[in-house]
């Protein structure tokens, strides 16, 4: 594996899992959540970090295999570009559906 992708792939992997820290020994409530400005910053942060990290594999490799690479990129974009429409709702989604689940598939590709 190039070095940088896999760079690239270990800052992905710390993002997902300072996301997951965030909620640590407390409850994943969207209420909570819903009233925490510093924690949907943070979420925010790392997204804006997972989803460069990907657009910079993807130059290096336009082939590389990462379910759904190109909406990771995107969900970057609209972070840092259309924040205007960034809802509560759509991080949560972000932190209880798709981070967990770009978790496990970056640890399945670092592990190989």
């Amino acid at each position: 594996m190039d070095e940088y992708i896999e760079k690239y792939l270990t800052d992905i992997l710390m993002a997902t899992q300072e996301v997951e820290k965030y909620f640590k020994g407390r409850p994943k409530l969207f209420e909570r959540f819903a009233k925490d400005s510093l924690r949907q910053r943070a979420v925010e942060r790392n997204v804006e970090i997972m989803g460069e990290a990907i657009n910079r594999i993807l130059k290096i490799d336009p082939k590389f295999s990462l379910p759904n690479a190109k909406d990771i990129v995107d969900t970057r974009n609209k972070v840092i570009h259309g924040y205007d429409s960034v809802t509560v709702e759509f991080l949560w989604g972000l932190v209880i559906n798709h981070i967990p689940k770009l978790k496990i598939e970056v640890e399945t590709i670092l592990s190989k």
